[in-house]
Parts: structure tokens; sequence; C-alpha cells
């Protein structure tokens, strides 16, 4: 499979939302109330509006992943929204999302290289979301013992920090 990784456009928003949705469905099914994905899907439109504005804006940094003209997952980073006060990278990796078809295949990992590199970087994962946390771990990051709340269960935050020398 070729995967071709870009910006988005605002015409993907309808895109990006339907796959978000259905990622959380897929990844999160045995995490959350069957509620939580009703209300998601209820929402749709106002997903499809949030992503057209924050495309446009430009209010995070976005990729896409594509296989021909089916979209495969997206990724979104930007400032570090945590206290930086806690000894944080400033770079926060907000979402990785990728359609549960494409596990496996090396799609999360071409967007979270596109997205991050090698940079020192912090995100929060749901507890209980082992398949992210591996992927997570293989790729450096580790938990530093913060939670939060979120949607009925609790995040978990894993930072990574590139080796330091000197």
């Amino acid at each position: 499979m070729t995967v071709r990784i870009a910006p988005p456009r605002v015409e993907d928003a309808a895109a990006i939302a339907d796959l978000q949705i259905a990622a959380w469905e897929e990844a999160y099914a045995d995490l959350m109330p069957a509620a939580v994905f009703t209300e998601r899907r209820a929402g749709r439109d106002a997903r499809v509006e949030q992503w057209r504005d924050i495309v446009s804006t430009g209010s995070s940094d976005n990729l896409l992943a594509w296989s021909a003209d089916r979209l495969l997952g997206f990724s979104s980073t930007g400032p570090g929204r945590d206290d930086p006060a806690e000894g944080l990278p400033p770079l926060e990796l907000m979402a990785l999302y990728v359609r549960a078809s494409s596990y496996g295949s090396g799609v999360g990992w071409a967007l979270l290289e596109a997205a991050i590199g090698d940079a020192d970087a912090y995100l929060w994962v749901l507890d209980g979301n082992e398949r992210a946390i591996r992927f997570y771990e293989r790729q450096g990051f580790r938990f530093d013992g913060a939670t939060k709340d979120s949607d009925a269960r609790i995040e978990r935050r894993m930072v990574r920090l590139a080796a330091r020398t000197g």
C-alpha cells in the first residue's frame, strides 16, 4: 500500500471528521460508554465545521495519510497546552488517529514521523488503550505520572525526551 502524507485542505473537513468519529469507535469501543459515541455521531456536522475552522485558521499543524482517495489517518500537533513550568517539551501531539483496517501497516508511524520526527514531545493517551500505549512506548514515550479526566475515562500523559549530550 502506498501512503501519501499531506496537509489538509478545507474541503477535507468532512473526511477528517468522519475518520475521527470512526477511529474513536474502533479504538475505544471497550473503553467508553456507547453514549459517548452516539453523542459524537450526533455532533458530526459541528465537528465538520470545527475541522473547517482548524484547517482554515491553522490553529494546529495537521497531516493526513491517504491511500489513493481514502483517508487512513491524521495527526495534529502544536504548542503544548499544559503548564510549561512542569518541564514539558514545547511540542504536543494532540491527536494521532488511524483506521483499524490500517493498524500495523505503518500508517501511524509515518504520520508520527512526519509530524514530530525525533523531537521532544508529549501526548495524552486514554488509560487502557493498550495498542496506543505500546505504539507510543516503541517511539520512546514514557508515562510521567500526570492524569486528567476525559469523556468518562482517565487520560495519562506520556513524554518523550531525546537523549541530551554535553
